[in-house]
């Protein structure tokens, strides 16, 4: 599969050089939360053109399912709406990240190339290989895109991308901690959709720079309860981790019934695992730490997140973390094995885990009945735990005196 990848990125390139001018280019690129304010910022930066899709929807979904084979994953079938109604709005330059493994995300190009091709529309590929190309590779594939020679404008425009992937990180992980923690419900999302606001329209480097400590500060100053509240871990395929229409919006849904979420993958850990050289930092990365404790469970990762889902189930369970809830697409293969990996987890660790799989037959009430029990054995868990240490510390004082 790797090599039919390559084959697949060469032809490619060579085909964008004969047949689309890098000025005439307008790209477009499948929708996955808000990754749409980073990449935007990089390409305008390079002077590129650019068509964004709408917001994952009900009808991006049945162009998708519409169009694709049954059997298909739905991060596959939403990709493939995506490039249609980004074609149909005069897109003409897709681009498309991919991965070798297990993971279908390796197939997803040649199998919407096809599928587009056979529909009639007229565009070039631009492919990303995520665990093949280095920053070096990176910078290519977007010369191919854009043509872009000035070096200040790689640096600018590279620079913002990743601020901007950094700064949304930040933000989602405020809002997270305050947001079953807040006074008044809805501030912390407000906050949070202001900052986006503000993120997607700060185009200096300078200004990026700053704008770190002005949110923090501005979270800071949204009304809070400070109390101990369940912490439940989001973990499983990033692509249904990632965007709000795919998971149901379980993050809004998780902390609107009192519980933080700490999602474990991150726009950012790919920029600081395939992008970052490993000498500019010695810290250990997500993926590292996943391996290093998935060590017991799985020996090598497969594809897709499945050594991370297993490794940081592992990591929650010795952390003191109260809860995993596992995200996964209908047939996703990487899932499915980790899936059954984790019931052994949950024993050996003590820890409850609740798996969650998404497809477009999914409906939002039993979604939540699911969601809603979870949590209430997850507090009934954390409330056992708490009169057992005061019960200890009790005794430990009786015995003192």
């Amino acid at each position: 599969m790797v090599e039919n990848v390559e084959k697949i990125q060469s032809n490619t390139f060579s085909q964008m050089d004969n047949s689309i001018k890098a000025k005439d280019r307008i790209i477009a690129w499948p929708r996955m939360g808000r990754i749409d304010i980073p990449l935007k910022a990089l390409l305008v930066s390079l002077g590129a053109k650019v068509i964004i899709p709408p917001y994952n929807s009900n009808e991006a979904l049945e162009i998708g399912v519409k169009n694709s084979i049954e059997g298909i994953c739905l991060p596959y079938k939403l990709n493939l709406a995506n490039y249609i109604m980004a074609l149909e709005k005069g897109a003409n330059t897709l681009m498309m990240f991919q991965a070798p493994g297990s993971c279908r995300l390796g197939n997803y190009t040649k199998m919407a190339q096809k599928t587009l091709k056979s529909m009639g529309y007229e565009f070039d590929m631009v492919i990303f290989d995520m665990y093949k190309s280095q920053m070096v590779q990176t910078v290519r594939a977007f010369w191919h895109v854009t043509r872009t020679i000035n070096p200040y404008r790689y640096l600018k425009g590279f620079g913002l991308g990743f601020l901007k992937f950094f700064a949304m990180d930040d933000a989602e992980k405020m809002l997270w901690k305050i947001r079953p923690r807040e006074i008044k419900r809805g501030d912390a999302e407000k906050c949070y959709n202001k900052w986006l606001d503000i993120i997607d329209k700060t185009n200096s480097l300078w200004g990026m720079c700053f704008l770190f400590r002005k949110m923090k500060k501005d979270f800071a100053k949204i009304p809070i309860v400070n109390k101990k509240v369940p912490v439940v871990y989001l973990l499983g395929e990033f692509f249904v981790l990632l965007d709000p229409y795919t998971n149901q919006n379980i993050e809004k849904e998780l902390g609107e019934m009192g519980v933080e979420v700490q999602r474990q993958i991150m726009f950012g850990d790919w920029l600081g695992n395939i992008l970052i050289p490993s000498f500019m930092g010695k810290r250990e990365t997500h993926r590292e730490r996943a391996v290093r404790y998935a060590e017991k469970y799985m020996k090598r990762a497969i594809g897709g997140e499945c050594i991370e889902t297993v490794g940081d189930t592992v990591f929650a369970a010795r952390h003191g973390v109260d809860g995993v809830i596992h995200l996964m697409p209908f047939s996703c293969m990487p899932e499915i094995v980790s899936q059954n990996i984790l019931s052994k987890v949950s024993k050996e660790e003590d820890i409850p885990i609740l798996t969650l799989v998404l497809d477009e037959q999914t409906g939002k009430a039993g979604y939540m009945t699911r969601i809603e029990a979870f949590i209430d054995l997850v507090k009934r868990k954390k409330d056992k735990k708490v009169l057992n240490k005061n019960s200890k510390e009790k005794k430990k004082e009786m015995c003192l005196e």
